[in-house]
């Protein structure tokens, strides 16, 4: 088997990490692994098989002999070093907002539109983190009754933030149990024992841009502009894991059952809901997990066919490392690269 030669930019961060750590467990024909980042992290070591690899500057000549290269350093460096990549020869599938909404970039969730990579021209791109798990769930739905309106409401984790984020929560937690006021420095108030109804920029609509992200990647990656759909995206105090509740409303009747049953047998899917014995998905089960877990199925009277569902997914995994490393992997199946 051909074995290809993957760079990983942004490689210090807690996407660039659990990159490096699902392409040894999913053993992808890695011949070698260059992982980058900014000038502040050259030196620094990170792990991969048994070795440890130096993190060197991410520079336009980095990316010389590279065949795949994963981006996860935020949208100045893809727009950047991306294009610099694409003339070197390498195939880039970029976790940043850069290239999502344009018309020439496949913006690609592998069990919903893998028919969209080979539309590529150098450039794929990945997915909003909370855009991909609630996709996962409602493409199997859509395909069988026709969703014509999503209402979706997200709990996110500080993981989607970054690791500053997460050492930003242990530390406010730490004060608060000391009886000390906890000071913000990542998010505009502190995160523990609060919710923050604001992630991303607003508006001048008063939506914040996590919420536009919602609405305009799904329609692209469904192929539908007509699906309607509104959001309200809100950070958590937790670790790691993003949950949704999401209402759906379809054109041809779904029962619950129905949809149990259409969710039991979709890729990347797992149907945990049994609520009478107090089951349903949450965020601390599901961390380290690739599925999509879907509970709370319930059928919602107030119109004429609606569905209520719970959506939860680890979103450093499925939300970014694993959806571009499954994307790398169907490029190499159906020899794209």
């Amino acid at each position: 088997m051909k074995k290809y030669n993957i760079a990983i930019v942004g490689a210090t961060g807690a996407v660039g990490q659990t990159m490096l750590k699902i392409l040894e467990e999913r053993d992808f024909p890695v011949n070698r692994v260059l992982p980058l980042a900014s000038a502040r992290s050259n030196g620094i070591s990170v792990s991969f098989r048994g070795e440890k690899l130096k993190v060197l500057e991410a520079t336009p000549a980095s990316f010389n002999g590279i065949d795949i290269a994963l981006f996860s350093a935020g949208k100045t460096v893809s727009k950047e070093l991306a294009p610099e990549a694409i003339k070197r020869g390498a195939i880039v599938i970029d976790n940043s907002n850069a290239f999502r909404m344009s018309p020439e970039v496949p913006l690609v969730v592998p069990e919903v539109n893998p028919e969209d990579i080979k539309k590529h021209k150098g450039i794929i791109s990945n997915p909003n983190c909370s855009t991909i798990q609630m996709v996962v769930a409602l493409k199997p739905l859509h395909d069988v009754a026709r969703i014509k309106r999503v209402v979706v409401s997200t709990y996110q984790a500080v993981s989607g933030t970054g690791l500053e984020a997460i050492e930003e929560l242990m530390e406010q937690l730490k004060m608060v149990l000391n009886g000390e006021d906890p000071k913000a420095r990542v998010y505009p108030y502190p995160i523990a024992l609060n919710v923050l109804p604001h992630i991303d920029v607003f508006d001048d609509t008063g939506y914040s841009q996590e919420e536009l992200k919602m609405v305009n990647e799904t329609k692209k990656i469904m192929n539908d502009d007509n699906l309607a759909i509104t959001a309200t995206t809100v950070r958590v105090p937790v670790m790691n894991g993003h949950s949704e509740a999401v209402n759906i409303e379809t054109e041809e009747k779904l029962t619950a059952e129905m949809a149990r049953e259409i969710l039991s047998k979709a890729s990347g899917v797992k149907v945990v809901d049994d609520p009478k014995s107090k089951r349903y998905p949450l965020p601390g089960d599901v961390t380290g997990s690739d599925e999509v877990f879907v509970g709370r199925i319930r059928e919602d009277f107030s119109v004429r066919n609606g569905l209520n569902l719970w959506i939860v997914a680890d979103n450093l995994r499925k939300g970014a490392a694993l959806n571009t490393i499954q994307i790398a992997e169907k490029m190499v199946e159906n020899a794209m690269i």
